[in-house]
């Protein structure tokens, strides 16, 4: 790529420049012809912060679901404690800030290529938004029209997801304009079928949502899917950097790393750990081989030992014994590693259970590619692929049913914020999913539905946020 994460904030900073002199010295600048740095430079940005938002995201979101555990006792995520998620909520809106001034550039710059990844990406920032927060300020807060932002309700905010989406195609469909996106753009450097096939996979991501709703569109999901990713080739993630610091670098590889340098964290759930290690379902799934090692240490040496939500890992020592996010595995295998945001194999998963009910055979096809494209993707052998297909636990196709697509779907999104909204759709449903250790009591032996708004929101606009508790369930999310 020809930008490099200083040109980029370079770039970023230029444009705060330009926006906050533009009164003062507009003796011979146009400021309806403003120069090319800022839209550059917010391009950069929002691409690779929309990928730092994913891992900021679902280094929360993965605790909730089991496929992270905290090495200590009581860890708040792990318990689902009543703590504040500030960092995600600043993030995400200077993300959908950035988004938006993208937008308005391109517009007045007649760019609309420009203009139809910022929608795109505005869409899937606000996804993970409303997916922490369910209810949250939307169409008073990116413009400073009040200090107090109103908050708009979860279901309206997807509605503006779906208008995003469908502008974004319509954007990316017609000529680049005046200005063409290059390697500004981290992740597809500019191409719209790319970014075309993004929106439409984004699309049947959302759609699926509404699976517990009466206005659940199977047909619809499905033609959504048929419009997504080709192949792992299209999938949506981004590359990161080597050379430039720790900021730049893949953040599981820098987990890893600094879990491997005693900074712990990256350790892996004894429920996600025993799913793939023959232990809940009798057939060992190769892909551990490609998310941690065995224990070299402890008492369980050469065994894939998970850690228990909540309970810590006790007696064991810091290092080599317990799984973790292994350095070199294929999620951390370098900082330059690839961050997956959404794949070819989610959406043959999607395809699998939207199928599910009107063409059978056409989910468990779907079912069969989606557990082919995630390994494939991993590395792993086309004969282990082939033996772990050929267990009937796997692939009896007369017990088919919605549990083992999540079954499955749960592994090939793993370090996924999706993960989360499936566990709430599936009501937690897994096998052998149990409330950690030392759960928070507040919530009455139940799962958590949302998180908490942060503190800088309860100081700032207590008096427009809604009540709101843990259990509170987002629109899609009905009992």
């Amino acid at each position: 790529m020809k930008f490099s994460i200083k040109t980029a904030l370079v770039l970023v900073m230029t444009s705060l420049v330009f926006v906050s002199c533009d009164d003062f010295l507009d003796i011979n600048d146009n400021p309806n012809s403003p120069t090319e740095a800022p839209i550059n430079g917010l391009m950069t940005r929002v691409t690779l912060e929309s990928a730092r938002n994913t891992s900021r995201v679902a280094g929360t979101t993965s605790f909730f679901v089991q496929q992270f555990a905290s090495p200590n006792p009581a860890g708040s995520a792990d318990t689902h404690d009543n703590v504040s998620y500030g960092t995600q909520w600043a993030t995400l809106y200077g993300v959908l800030g950035d988004a938006a001034d993208m937008i308005n550039l391109a517009d007045e710059l007649n760019a609309p290529h420009y203009a139809g990844i910022g929608k795109i990406l505005t869409a899937y920032n606000l996804s993970l938004l409303v997916s922490m927060y369910g209810d949250v300020p939307y169409s008073q807060a990116l413009f400073a029209q009040t200090l107090n932002p109103a908050y708009d309700s979860s279901s309206d905010i997807y509605d503006e997801m779906f208008r995003l989406l469908a502008e974004g195609i319509a954007d990316l469909a017609g000529p680049a304009g005046e200005r063409a996106v290059s390697s500004d753009d981290y992740i597809y450097n500019g191409d719209p079928a790319a970014w075309t096939r993004v929106a439409h996979a984004l699309r049947a991501r959302f759609l699926n949502h509404y699976s517990k709703l009466p206005s659940y569109d199977r047909n619809a999901v499905l033609a959504a899917v048929d419009n997504a990713f080709r192949s792992s080739a299209d999938d949506f993630q981004m590359n990161f950097f080597a050379g430039q610091g720790t900021a730049a670098e893949n953040p599981w590889y820098r987990l890893a790393v600094n879990n491997a340098g005693l900074l712990l964290g990256g350790w892996l759930s004894e429920h996600f750990v025993n799913q793939l290690n023959g232990t809940t379902y009798g057939v060992v799934d190769p892909r551990i081989d490609f998310i941690t090692a065995p224990a070299t240490a402890g008492d369980r040496i050469g065994e894939f030992v998970g850690v228990r939500n909540g309970a810590g890992r006790g007696a064991a020592p810091e290092q080599n014994a317990r799984a973790v996010l292994a350095v070199g595995s294929w999620y951390a295998s370098e900082a330059t590693a690839p961050l997956q945001i959404a794949t070819y194999a989610e959406m043959k998963f999607i395809e699998a259970e939207a199928a599910l009910t009107i063409d059978p055979a056409r989910a468990f096809a779907a079912y069969e590619a989606g557990i082919r494209a995630h390994m494939e993707k991993l590395g792993v052998p086309q004969a282990d692929i082939d033996a772990y297909w050929s267990n009937p636990a796997v692939s009896d196709q007369a017990n088919f049913g919605i549990d083992k697509i999540m079954k499955e779907k749960y592994v090939a999104t793993f370090l996924l914020p999706e993960t989360w909204n499936d566990a709430r759709r599936f009501d937690y449903a897994y096998t052998n999913f149990l409330l950690p250790e030392n759960h928070n009591p507040a919530l009455n032996g139940q799962f958590l539905r949302r998180v908490r708004y942060p503190d800088s929101e309860v100081q700032r606009n207590s008096a427009q946020m809604p009540e709101r508790t843990m259990l509170d369930r987002i629109f899609w999310d009905t009992p």
